[in-house]
């Protein structure tokens, strides 16, 4: 959309001198630009929109200024400093390097990308925004004031590097060209109202990350590819091509280093520093929890990236050998910080076991929520250990991180048998938690001695076991007193019970049931300091006696005189024959 109220006409009052100087026209095209681009389309990155808003815009322009290019038939009217009566044909001018440029950038934004005719079209669309700019920047340097001058070279230079940009080659002078724009809007963030200073702020901030990675392609900056991804973060329609380049130097840089890989950096390793500094014991937990998980996010997305590669590299045996090594090892880092990870919930949850219960504040851990955490940790080291041991050619280095694995192992299998003996002690099961108890100081001394053998000797694992060992003896002794006393107070307490028994069925004092108390209230699961369930009725019932109808006996029918029905009966006839034989 143009504003009109950016257009002026320098001393508009001077009338006498009209004929024999020229008028200065005034364009803030930045300004003109901006608001353009975010009110039709670029807010969200619509090319397509922008640039049918151009169309639209230069139609209407043609229009109101009577400069239509003849009706059925084509004539073409060229644009030159005569012809440029009023700010407006500045526009037209304006506008149509904005068309073609945006029509380059629809092109570059395809889902697939361009291929190589798409391609071609694109740096044909770029190079005539070129041709408009630097015509635009020649009109407004004979017709517009000085400071509509400096904004139109700078946008005509932009344009410029946009088109070396895209091409890959002559990186000097693209930077040349950059850094040109970049001057300009330096100065003219200097000067003018606070909507122009910010526009030109914003208008430099967009340019400077095509000036370092100008400045990286020629070699002149040691800029890490970390830094190139922060930079691509960035928002801004002078941005967008520059986020299409670091897409493909990313991929170019994940083939390079799969050809040639004899190590690897991932950008996950700038947020292990936080944990592997020096000020990693200062962090609270909750904090490295959450920076772990971040690690975890981007090792998945490195291996996604690695396993895409793996898809698209076809029938090159070397390059896929080369990701699988890579994948493989990505995968390792990404193990073994799920074991770090499951250590520390391990520690936060013996640092709850020892609390007190009537600690309100914080939930006490249970035993066999350990066991649960060490389940976890004996899996992800089986894993890790299967993982480096699948290679065909098993170097000296896998072997040795096969050794600790094992090593690792067995001092979880401890710990696992110690809480779970922790387990049975609370159940009151001393036999069971004695003997667990002997297995875990059997399993910490058997990881104590392959400790000792192995050159690398684990300080912090080293002492952790012996801790363990040393806990182990007392619980033993613990477990084998508490199972004594047991048995020699088992005939005292089995002689009270037998003594409390009643045979008689008076004396036996019944519960009273829940439907007995209906007016106290009582909780239907039981309290938790007493035994037993709660009765809430007697079941089966008992037999209760209840009446019964009249049993009515008929005594009356033996005395009764029926009268006589014989002459209500029917006789018999007989007949002739029937009196015979009578």
């Amino acid at each position: 959309m143009g504003k009109e109220s950016a257009m002026e006409i320098d001393n508009p009052n001077s009338v006498s001198d009209q004929n024999q100087i020229s008028p200065k026209f005034s364009v803030s095209v930045l300004q003109l630009l901006k608001s353009a681009q975010m009110q039709h389309g670029l807010r969200h990155g619509d090319y397509t929109r922008y640039r049918r808003y151009c169309t639209a815009r230069l139609r209407r322009l043609y229009k109101s200024l009577k400069f239509t290019h003849g009706r059925g038939k084509y004539t073409r009217r060229a644009i030159n400093e005569s012809t440029v009566t009023e700010a407006r044909f500045l526009h037209l001018v304006l506008y149509t390097a904005e068309r073609a440029w945006s029509h380059a950038m629809e092109k570059r934004q395809l889902p697939d990308g361009p291929n190589a005719r798409q391609r071609i079209y694109l740096i044909g669309r770029l190079r005539k925004a070129v041709k408009w700019a630097t015509l635009f920047s020649q009109l407004c340097a004979s017709k517009g004031d000085s400071r509509t001058s400096l904004e139109a070279e700078a946008y005509a230079s932009y344009m410029k590097g946009t088109l070396l940009f895209e091409q890959d080659k002559n990186w000097e002078a693209a930077l040349m060209n950059f850094k040109s724009a970049r001057a300009v809007y330096e100065q003219l963030g200097k000067y003018g109202d606070l909507e122009n200073q910010v526009l030109c702020r914003e208008r430099v901030e967009e340019l400077e990350p095509s000036i370092r990675y100008c400045l990286h392609k020629i070699g002149e900056s040691n800029l890490p590819a970390s830094e190139l991804l922060q930079i691509g973060e960035m928002e801004g329609p002078a941005l967008d091509l520059f986020k299409a380049k670091l897409e493909a130097v990313m991929a170019e840089a994940r083939t390079q280093q799969a050809a040639s890989m004899t190590e690897f950096n991932w950008l996950a390793q700038e947020l292990e520093k936080d944990l592997l500094g020096t000020t990693a014991d200062s962090l609270p937990a909750e904090k490295r929890l959450v920076i772990f998980d971040k690690i975890f996010g981007a090792y998945h997305e490195a291996r996604s990236c690695i396993r895409n590669d793996l898809v698209t590299a076809g029938n090159a045996e070397n390059v896929k050998d080369d990701l699988n090594g890579l994948d493989k090892a990505v995968s390792a880092v990404l193990g073994q910080r799920t074991i770090e990870r499951n250590q520390l919930l391990v520690s936060i949850a013996k640092s709850k076991l020892t609390k007190h219960r009537d600690e309100k504040s914080e939930k006490s851990t249970r035993p066999e929520e350990l066991v649960r955490l060490y389940d976890l940790l004996l899996q992800n080291t089986a894993d890790l250990s299967d993982l480096v041991s699948s290679g065909r050619d098993r170097k000296a280095e896998e072997m040795a991180f096969a050794e600790e694995c094992a090593v690792k192992s067995l001092a979880f299998r401890a710990q696992r048998c110690f809480y779970l003996a922790k387990s049975y002690s609370n159940a009151g099961k001393r036999a069971e938690a004695y003997a667990l108890y002997t297995r875990a100081c059997s399993l910490a001394d058997d990881a104590l001695k392959k400790l000792q053998i192995d050159a690398k000797d684990d300080q912090s694992l080293t002492k952790e076991l012996k801790i363990l060992h040393e806990d182990c003896r007392s619980n033993i002794c613990i477990e084998h007193a508490r199972g004594i006393i047991e048995e020699q107070k088992a005939p005292e307490t089995l002689s009270q019970k037998i003594s409390t028994i009643s045979l008689s069925e008076a004396e036996k004092q019944p519960d009273k049931f829940l439907v007995e108390k209906l007016d106290v209230y009582e909780s239907a699961v039981g309290e938790p300091n007493v035994k037993g369930v709660p009765k809430i009725e007697p079941f089966p019932p008992s037999f209760q006696a209840f009446p019964r109808n009249p049993i009515v006996l008929d005594i009356a029918f033996n005395l009764i005189e029926f009268p006589s029905l014989e002459n209500r009966m029917k006789k018999d006839k007989k007949g002739f024959i029937s009196r015979l034989w009578r």
